[in-house]
């Protein structure tokens, strides 16, 4: 079965092209086929002004042509798409999405905070770890942060904060949400001990990359507080000449990096564990859930 998924962020919009197939034990494989990233970044003038502009609306409609054209080369049988917090927030978001619908025929969800924190749980990504240890999952995004918290197999919490990489670069983030997002953290992880985290997102991704960190091995803390304050350090032309990061990436890892090593310190977590998913490979298991029928 050839799935696809179309995640429209705040900073990039990707589609993620997947075969789905079961070996003969009864183990479902997902296959990448094809992974497209597209920086839209519609998050920077959307928390500015409200709005979508005409630029960034013809940006996106090319993008979703160029996805059809894509699904209809992989001969995709279903797909989902869903747009965050950018498209969340834009006052003309619906209409443009009604616009991309009638030209190209792709329909797309304008998912809540709560809907994005399901949909990247349903990725599984505790499958492998021991169940009987606690877990923090920190999805960090352009305009909002998802945290799910489960122990002993059981989901502790799911919540959405509109704190993303984006807003805190435009000084769009108050410290009472700050000041709230700290409390709501410590006071939600108190009870529990050796708490370990698990992260995504395009930034963690590449920092772990960068780390040179071999698979199903976790980051230190420590290690992420380093990279935040060299990268802290550096222009944007430095980090992208010294550690081969995308104009796109440059700006938004500093803030990032300052979210994940926040919610560890607040949370007690001194390792993150980074599968490289998120949100489209949660929509592709969700999909193939549905047309397969499976609980």
């Amino acid at each position: 079965m050839i799935l696809a998924a179309i995640d429209i962020g705040s900073n990039a919009a990707r589609l993620l092209i997947t075969e789905v197939t079961t070996y003969k034990d009864g183990t479902v494989d997902y296959t990448k086929l094809n992974l497209l990233r597209i920086p839209l970044r519609l998050g920077f003038e959307v928390f500015e002004t409200g709005l979508i502009s005409e630029e960034k609306s013809k940006m996106v409609l090319d993008t979703m042509k160029v996805y059809r054209l894509m699904m209809d080369i992989y001969k995709v049988e279903h797909y989902r798409a869903c747009a965050t917090s950018a498209m969340r927030d834009a006052q003309n978001g619906k209409e443009i999405i009604g616009y991309v619908k009638a030209e190209t025929g792709i329909a797309i969800d304008i998912i809540t905070g709560a809907d994005e924190a399901n949909i990247i749980y349903e990725t599984h990504i505790a499958e492998n770890i021991d169940s009987h240890e606690t877990f923090l999952y920190i999805d960090v995004g352009g305009g909002s942060t998802e945290l799910t918290m489960f122990a002993q197999g059981n989901i502790i919490f799911k919540e959405s904060f509109n704190i993303g990489t984006i807003r805190l670069l435009n000084n769009q983030v108050t410290d009472a949400q700050l000041e709230h997002f700290k409390w709501f953290i410590k006071n939600h992880t108190k009870n529990f001990e050796d708490i370990k985290a698990i992260g995504s997102g395009g930034n963690i991704n590449k920092v772990f990359s960068l780390s040179k960190t071999k698979d199903n091995r976790p980051l230190k803390l420590e290690l992420l507080k380093d990279y935040h304050k060299e990268l802290s350090a550096s222009t944007i032309e430095e980090r992208m000449h010294l550690y081969n990061i995308r104009r796109d990436r440059a700006d938004v890892i500093v803030p990032a990096l300052q979210i994940y090593t926040s919610v560890m310190r607040w949370a007690g977590a001194q390792d993150i564990y980074v599968p490289k998913i998120g949100l489209a490979d949660g929509l592709i298991r969700m999909l193939y859930q549905q047309h397969t029928k499976l609980p």
